[in-house]
């Protein structure tokens, strides 16, 4: 080949490159636009009308199972896809460099969120993940013990025990009281404090009865003893207006494929920054440095994983950006409302209901009570025969995101109303 072929040959790789980084940012910026337009103005449900339609699901498969994955807003899957595809056109470090202002713009978009600091930020694969981070990494002796609710997901749950058997402190696991109110929940917990207590391990709202806990005071309890508090927020984050600092936990947990609508495998790990030495990471890679002590700051040691599939956490800032852009606050009524019309629904019907009518006893986590062992097969009718896709966790389980219409819970009342009493 000769010198002016090559040449030749360099400028239109080169040129194809550039038009394609190009082409990425334009359409960032249009997405960007249009998620300005779209999801700020309107009122009532109209406006919830079309949210709904920025999803892609059809209405003859209705996903109402929040507490297990949501569909991303199309926007959302596009932008992920399309960078996905930016990567397979050119996976040279240059072009993957920009990726990481795409990460560190959706950290600093999330940290704002939560009311912490982007250095307390740490953008894992899951909530399973970053539970275990935090299982695995506080430093636990024979004789200490950790406090858990018995609701906890096995990620904040077995996993303790687990660790446990290889490490002799003893894990301490709470019921719920049969009588459910704030107070009695505080004392549950409280009741099992001694001065071993190393770390009370918490779920927000239980995936398995709908229950939300009261975590401030529950916070202020244990720091009272110098207890360590982790919250699994995996019911809560993208559903409910939360300010982390306000609740004062020292560790919280969620992922992005459930409230927060976004790409998967994409999680969150907040770590308070006065904490975060006495984590460990559980997983050391590329990108830690070449010593004991990181080079990372903050919680982003924790980040510490090998490769990981840059399109879908660029597509996290897109997401925080659709949340910024209807209000957390917003969606939190519109969760509550939701979940509250499907409630008093199915309370009308004379059917029983295992999570609490009480809103501040619950939140977004809707279980009816179902003969035992029936669970799976209502939920497999409810899908087959009704178009609406719930699950067997706890009862029959259904749990309404912003993309469902009120229409959709009525649907969803009846089809519960001919399942129960058939």
């Amino acid at each position: 080949m000769s010198n002016v072929q090559s040449r030749r040959r360099f400028l239109r790789t080169s040129g194809a490159l550039l038009l394609g980084a190009a082409s990425v940012q334009v359409k960032l910026a249009q997405a960007q636009q249009d998620i300005s337009e779209i999801f700020a103005a309107g009122s009532g449900e109209d406006y919830w009308l079309s949210v709904r339609n920025q999803f892609s699901f059809a209405d003859d498969a209705v996903p109402m199972n929040a507490a297990n994955l949501c569909p991303s807003f199309r926007i959302v899957a596009q932008h992920v896809a399309a960078m996905t595809a930016d990567i397979d056109q050119d996976c040279s470090f240059n072009n993957r460099a920009r990726f990481s202002g795409f990460l560190e713009d959706a950290r600093s978009r999330v940290a704002a969120q939560l009311n912490i600091s982007a250095d307390e930020v740490a953008l894992v694969r899951n909530t399973s993940e970053a539970n275990n981070i935090v299982n695995n990494g506080l430093a636990l002796e024979r004789g200490d013990e950790v406090v858990v609710w018995d609701e906890n997901h096995p990620t904040n749950n077995v996993a303790w025990d687990v660790r446990a058997a290889r490490f002799g402190f003893v894990v301490k696991k709470v019921a719920t009281p049969a009588h459910i109110d704030p107070g009695q929940l505080v004392d549950a917990f409280v009741r099992q404090f001694t001065d071993r207590t190393r770390v009370l391990a918490l779920t927000h709202v239980s995936n398995v009865s709908g229950i939300k806990l009261p975590v401030a005071e529950l916070v202020a309890a244990a720091h009272k003893r110098g207890i360590f508090v982790h919250l699994d927020g995996a019911q809560t984050w993208g559903a409910m207006d939360l300010d982390l600092q306000a609740l004062g936990v020292d560790a919280f947990t969620a992922s992005a494929h459930k409230w927060f609508m976004g790409p998967k495998e994409v999680g969150l790990l907040y770590v308070k920054s006065q904490q975060q030495a006495r984590i460990w990471p559980g997983v050391v890679a590329s990108g830690w440095g070449s010593g004991v002590e990181t080079g990372q700051p903050g919680a982003r040691k924790f980040e510490s994983l090998g490769q990981r599939d840059d399109a879908a956490l660029a597509g996290l800032e897109l997401t925080a950006r659709i949340h910024d852009s209807i209000g957390a606050a917003r969606i939190e009524r519109r969760i509550t409302a939701l979940s509250q019309r499907l409630k008093t629904g199915v309370q009308a019907l004379g059917l029983p209901l295992v999570t609490p009518i009480d809103p501040a006893l619950s939140f977004g986590v809707c279980i009816v009570a179902v003969p035992d062992g029936q669970a799976g097969m209502l939920a497999d009718r409810l899908y087959s025969e009704y178009g609406i896709a719930g699950a067997g966790t706890g009862g029959l389980r259904l749990c309404p995101g912003i993309y469902n219409t009120e229409a959709h819970v009525d649907r969803a009342v009846a089809a519960v109303r001919e399942l129960l009493r058939a």
